[in-house]
């Protein structure tokens, strides 16, 4: 998975437009990937239009928040910008691990030239990402969560080790907050309330 430690006090006392300083923090607080890879947030809304109907599917198959679906998807592939995202429509950062039998795509990320998985379409990463979290047991504590409580799914993903960044869960969380992705799990209850096992 990615991690950014972008510091933004770097900018303290650069005499930026007030416009440019917050495009510029805001692409730091949510990007994932290196300082080259910037995106909008235009980019996030056409992210969440495209993939909430399988985020809100996945939901329902594997009892995963849509709305924690959403955000890691944004977060670690930079709203579909990220080379993973684009090359290999890897959009949860899933390096190949033992396991994995399927095509890769190398890419630096806490080391070099790592192994990714590389799917033939975006949607066979969403799957992928459901059954990564619902096969190993260090992730098991995730589904006694309240499937409505984003908040502890994100601190819950960050204790298990899904990410590096210390500060990943604020991110997901923040990523909820400003763009209501939570509404998306509400949506896939009011629809599907009877196949969502609510704690």
């Amino acid at each position: 998975m990615n991690k950014s430690t972008v510091n933004l006090s770097l900018f303290a006392n650069k005499r930026l437009p007030a416009p440019t300083f917050c495009l510029l923090a805001f692409s730091f607080l949510l990007s994932p990937l290196s300082l080259s890879a910037q995106y909008t947030q235009a980019d996030i809304h056409n992210y969440i239009e495209t993939y909430k109907e399988i985020a809100i599917r996945k939901m329902v198959e594997y009892k995963i928040p849509a709305s924690i679906t959403l955000a890691q998807g944004i977060f670690e592939s930079g709203s579909g910008t990220s080379r993973l995202a684009r090359e290999g429509n890897n959009h949860f950062g899933i390096k190949c691990h033992r396991e994995w039998t399927g095509d890769t795509l190398r890419h630096d990320d806490d080391a070099l030239q790592e192994c990714f998985r590389k799917y033939a379409e975006a949607e066979h990463s969403y799957n992928d990402h459901s059954l990564f979290l619902t096969s190993r047991p260090r992730y098991a504590g995730l589904f006694e969560l309240d499937i409505m409580d984003y908040k502890a799914w994100a601190h819950g993903l960050r204790a298990a080790g899904y990410a590096t960044n210390p500060q990943y869960a604020d991110r997901l969380i923040s990523l909820i907050e400003r763009f209501d992705l939570a509404r998306q799990d509400t949506i896939a209850v009011q629809l599907f309330g009877d196949k969502i096992k609510r704690e």
